[in-house]
């Protein structure tokens, strides 16, 4: 459900993006969302639809890019995705901790026409 107010937000920012550039409506807009930021892609999407209408955003296509969470190993440096019930580095063997990746969650563009 927190989805909801953050999905209100990006409707907001795209619709101000719309009338800064002038235009009729907005046509897409690209979120980049990380599979640990706490927010499900679906539901962000879900919500667009319903949210957006009657508003500039109404009928925008929502695409979304999944960032798959990365660790880091702290010998070699290497960043990989961790492997089932391991957190071994596929370069050297040592465990490799949490980084950001994976956290990411932000509009990449908005389309307007």
């Amino acid at each position: 459900m927190h989805e909801y107010p953050i999905t209100e937000q990006i409707i907001k920012i795209a619709e101000k993006h719309c009338r800064e550039a002038e235009a009729d409506r907005v046509k897409k807009v690209k979120l980049v969302i990380g599979d640990y930021s706490g927010y499900v892609g679906d539901s962000v999407h879900m919500y667009f639809d319903l949210i957006s209408e009657g508003t500039l955003c109404e009928g925008a296509d929502v695409e979304i890019q999944h960032v798959k969470p990365k660790l880091q190993c702290p010998k070699c440096g290497e960043q990989f995705e961790k492997k089932l019930l391991s957190f071994a580095c596929p370069r050297c063997g040592t465990d490799g901790g949490p980084t950001d990746i994976g956290k990411e969650f932000y509009i990449e563009s908005i389309e307007v026409e």
